[in-house]
């Protein structure tokens, strides 16, 4: 048997040798400047969105979406359905070198959700990371979510509701900016 001390510093030792990828510095630096463009893009949304061709009369020409800006530009709040009794937020900021957020639903419950580019650099895709006030396997809660980013005055948008542990409809709008 090694003593301890001798134990200790073959651990160290061992752990000084371990090599350490030198592109990890690079990586995070690029994980980064991802975050923080896709945060940019959000930042810019900031107005009123309406939805395209609405088949229903009574949202024809009504604002659907809701984006501004709050604690000096380090949170775009989204609000969806403003003034109505469905009217829900959402929450998105940067923690770290993620970009995250936080949906309060009308639901009574609030998923957490990460996000990360999608296929194409012009979407945002949402992964549920947990929540608060929901079971995920039993209560009804958004769990998954998409944003396109058509141009500047059009976005495409796809939520996924869950209940029960799984899949049970998809909400999507394609949006354009109110002028």
């Amino acid at each position: 048997m090694l003593p301890s001390k001798l134990c200790c510093g073959i651990l160290v030792g061992t752990a000084l040798l371990t090599p350490v990828s030198a592109d990890e510095p690079a990586k995070s630096e690029k994980k980064t400047k991802d975050v923080q463009a896709n945060f940019e893009r959000l930042k810019k949304l900031v107005g009123d969105w309406e939805v395209v061709d609405s088949k229903d009369e009574a949202t024809k020409g009504k604002v659907a979406l809701t984006y501004r800006l709050t604690a000096g530009g380090s949170a775009v709040i989204e609000t969806v359905f403003p003034g109505s009794e469905m009217e829900m937020v959402s929450v998105y900021h940067r923690d770290g070198d993620q970009l995250v957020m936080t949906h309060y639903c009308c639901a009574g419950n609030q998923p957490r959700m990460r996000a990360k580019t999608g296929d194409s650099k012009d979407e945002l895709v949402f992964e549920f990371t947990g929540g608060s006030n929901l079971d995920p396997a039993k209560d009804g809660h958004i769990h998954n979510g998409r944003i396109r980013f058509v141009d500047a005055d059009h976005i495409q948008s796809e939520w996924e509701f869950y209940s029960g542990g799984k899949r049970a409809n998809k909400h999507s709008f394609e949006l354009v900016r109110k002028k």
